[in-house]
């Protein structure tokens, strides 16, 4: 039980660190030479880098933020964890478990990275590439709705908010009307608990939002091209 410990306590450092990993921070400062969190919103995120940098950097920041959330858990907990065979009888861990852990410590990684003062972003994207790695059809369902909202209102921050609210409907829908999930309820907290702390680091934003002072991206209001151009 002791090594086991010691393994999951390891595994979660690792994806800890792989989260912290700050992109926006690096591209920012390498490329361009200043800290990006200088800029626009203050924020390492890849929205921020998209408004200050432009799309093309926003993109790429946004790619490998994704790849922070899905590394762990496809390589820490499926591959390593089934090989150090973490899940046996009598383990207190199963594979979701392991998942969930070390999916967490690298949105925790990226939110407070160790290697920009602690001061991260607030960890959707990375968040998202973990959703994708262990539900991934429940997430694409989500992602629809963000494009959605994005299309219609501009507003990046309105839209993660929404889409994650989707989540646990659609794993719900999922369980219950078309088939039964191993491990439903251990996931269903984890869902539940995602969605709470995507609604605590955008507590700024909602605030900003219902004062009509939150930044949106124009550009990416597709949805209201036409109604646009009748104004004018």
């Amino acid at each position: 039980m002791t090594i086991l410990i010691i393994k999951t306590i390891f595994l979660c450092a690792i994806a800890y660190l792989i989260g912290a990993i700050p992109t926006g921070v690096i591209i920012s400062k390498k490329v361009f030479g200043f800290d990006i969190r200088t800029k626009g919103s203050g924020n390492m995120g890849s929205t921020n880098v998209m408004r200050v940098l432009g799309t093309k950097w926003g993109v790429v920041v946004q790619i490998l933020d994704i790849l922070k959330g899905v590394f762990p858990v496809l390589m820490l907990a499926n591959v390593i964890g089934r090989n150090w065979d973490m899940f046996g009888e009598g383990s207190f861990l199963s594979l979701h478990i392991l998942e969930i852990m070390v999916g967490l410590s690298a949105i925790v990684g990226h939110i407070f990275t160790c290697f920009a003062q602690f001061k991260g972003g607030k960890g959707i994207n990375t968040a998202l590439g973990m959703l994708l790695a262990i539900i991934p059809l429940e997430t694409l369902s989500a992602l629809v709705f963000f494009i959605i909202v994005v299309g219609i209102s501009g507003y990046v921050s309105l839209a993660s908010m929404i889409a994650i609210s989707i989540l646990p409907i659609c794993f719900l829908i999922r369980h219950n009307c078309i088939d039964a999930i191993d491990g439903y309820l251990t996931l269903m907290y984890f869902i539940l608990s995602i969605v709470v702390l995507v609604f605590i680091v955008h507590r700024s934003n909602i605030v900003r939002l219902i004062r009509k002072t939150e930044n949106k991206i124009e550009k990416w209001q597709f949805l209201c091209k036409n109604n646009k151009k009748e104004k004018q």
